[in-house]
């Protein structure tokens, strides 16, 4: 199942794609998709529904960020070996966590917004996995059955603030629209493996990140349970697993960084795409 939100900034209404790609509304049955909403229990319920007697959405709505909100927005760092060699980091030993600040958040096809000071805005294409139970102590062979949906993320990134402004990487990662979720939603049933999912971001058409998730360094197996030892995932969470090379820090010969007006795509195969617009 395909689930998603649409509608304006701030009124957006969850809704899900029939058999045929229509857009349906789902208001009489989820309020909206963050927190419990987004459990596993919650989703089966959902997926019990026949998508065909639901309202059908007409006209070409806006597609809004597939999750209202989020209890905590954790991302991986250096999760691609080639991604680490580009950029000339040693191969960390156990998953390297941090936070995305939640009011990052924004719609597959709304603007990157480039902050005040910013000089070096860059791109991130990574595969999402949000939470559906509360996880702690998770063993490896159980993680993945504490995942209740898949999405494309941009973890967009300022490089400036992330590497030269002192202390952790939120810095960089957390300014207003520095997080596109979407456009959907979709639940584990539909990703039969997600350590072969190709993986890819274009700007302005030019390919820049060509790749598989299998050339994860920790699976999302290994991500979850992980993470789990160190404190409790929460239901509603969302996870970016990294991305694969060929981000413009790591361009040769020298680095390449997003301007006003600049278009950028992102794609995870079955997940969708994102098409963004970076706006000074």
């Amino acid at each position: 199942m395909k689930l998603l939100r649409f509608g304006p900034v701030g009124n957006e209404k969850p809704g899900c794609l029939d058999k045929d790609g229509n857009l349906r509304d789902l208001s009489a049955h989820s309020d909206d998709f963050f927190g419990t909403s987004v459990s596993l229990e919650a989703i089966s319920k959902l997926k019990s529904i026949d998508t065909d007697t639901l309202p059908l959405v007409t006209g070409n709505p806006r597609i809004g960020c597939a999750l209202a909100d989020v209890p905590n927005f954790f991302c991986i760092g250096l999760n691609y070996a080639k991604h680490a060699a580009e950029t000339g980091s040693t191969l960390p030993p156990e998953p390297l966590i941090f936070n995305k600040a939640t009011s990052a958040l924004s719609g597959p096809f709304d603007i990157i917004q480039i902050p005040q000071g910013s000089s070096r805005i860059d791109w991130e294409v990574e595969l999402g996995v949000v939470i559906g139970k509360e996880a702690s102590y998770v063993s490896e062979a159980d993680a993945l059955d504490y995942i209740s949906a898949y999405c494309t993320v941009n973890d967009v990134s300022e490089r400036e603030f992330q590497k030269n402004r002192g202390g952790q990487w939120v810095k960089g990662k957390s300014a207003p629209t520095f997080g596109p979720v979407g456009p959907y939603l979709v639940t584990t049933d539909e990703v039969s493996d997600p350590q072969n999912l190709d993986i890819s971001c274009a700007v302005n058409g030019n390919v820049k990140q060509n790749s598989n998730t299998s050339d994860m360094i920790f699976t999302v197996a290994q991500i979850v349970s992980t993470m789990s030892q160190y404190f409790t995932l929460r239901v509603g969470d969302i996870i970016a697993t990294g991305t694969p090379e060929g981000v413009g820090m790591g361009m040769k010969p020298e680095p390449l960084f997003l301007k006003n007006g600049d278009i950028v795509e992102t794609d995870v195969q079955g997940l969708g795409s994102q098409r963004l617009t970076v706006q000074a």
